[in-house]
């Protein structure tokens, strides 16, 4: 019995250095990336291209995009979207795909998140027929709300502001720690924050959370080789026991993009799956890839 075929990309939008990344990560996972990406207005010159993962891309504008979207779903039953425009648009590139009925995978970060999830979980609920909440990231779950205006598309999806499968990881333990052993460090300093710290008991006030955002310091204070200095996340969290006699230090380090494309690979593939199996749940996060093996 043959195997199914892989889903077919596109990736929104490859003028930028995220979307470039993806594009050449699911080229060396072997899946076929699309010769088009979705742009603003003003990129979409007619006739123009860019080159990414060793293809000519289209640029394509919004006058042009409705038209396209449906040719390639024809041609490419298994297609799937993936995001990484900019925060000002994530509600109506989500509005896009929900329109044509495209699962798609959103690592695009900003914007109004709630509503973000919300409207997503509405319209998948409305098809699927179901009225069950999304939970993960330390959420309680988003209720269900009025469909409105909204049709009820039922587009599969994952919507995670942070595609590094290993720092999703990391954070989760640190989750899980505040879930299971609550007040462990109460009465600790914490010199730099992730929100689980406060379910250890730790106090802390936001405005203490130190930015290093001169290059020189970056370098020198935090390690940062010069060639990562246009693209790094360097993050410790340092607890200190009150009278300064106790220390504990959590960090994680990346440099350049590689981490977040190749999580937004792992995504795209668990999606499929996910749609391949006709599962109910169509909403999902970074979590639930990582809970799902779904890594490579």
């Amino acid at each position: 019995m043959a195997s199914a075929a892989k889903p077919a990309l596109m990736v929104n939008s490859c003028t930028g250095k995220m979307g470039r990344a993806v594009a050449e990560a699911a080229e060396r996972a072997g899946l076929q990336v699309l010769p088009y990406t979705l742009c603003g207005a003003a990129e979409a010159v007619p006739g123009s291209s860019i080159e990414v993962a060793g293809q000519q891309v289209a640029l394509v504008g919004p006058s042009e995009r409705d038209a396209l979207i449906e040719k390639l779903k024809a041609q490419h039953p298994n297609l799937i979207m993936v995001d990484y425009t900019i925060p000002d648009v994530i509600m109506d590139m989500a509005a896009l795909y929900q329109k044509h009925k495209l699962p798609f995978v959103m690592g695009t970060t900003g914007g109004d998140r709630e509503k973000l999830l919300r409207d997503t979980e509405v319209r998948a609920q409305g098809a699927a027929g179901g009225a069950g909440s999304f939970a993960g990231g330390g959420r309680q779950g988003v209720q269900r709300q009025a469909v409105g205006d909204y049709q009820a598309a039922g587009v599969y999806a994952v919507i995670a502001p942070q595609m590094g499968k290993q720092v999703v990881a990391f954070q989760a333990v640190m989750e899980l720690m505040g879930e299971k052993f609550p007040g462990a460090f109460a009465g600790y300093d914490l010199r730099a924050i992730v929100g689980s710290f406060k379910r250890l008991g730790v106090d802390y006030d936001v405005e203490s959370i130190e930015m290093v955002r001169d290059p020189a310091a970056q370098v020198r204070d935090m390690g940062v080789p010069e060639e990562h200095l246009l693209g790094h996340a360097y993050h410790t969290y340092r607890l200190a026991s009150a009278d300064g006699s106790v220390g504990f230090e959590f960090q994680h380090n990346v440099c350049g993009r590689t981490i977040y494309a190749e999580g937004t690979v792992d995504a795209v593939l668990f999606l499929d799956q996910q749609i391949r199996a006709g599962s109910q749940k169509r909403l999902f996060n970074m979590i639930d890839v990582l809970q799902a093996g779904a890594m490579r």
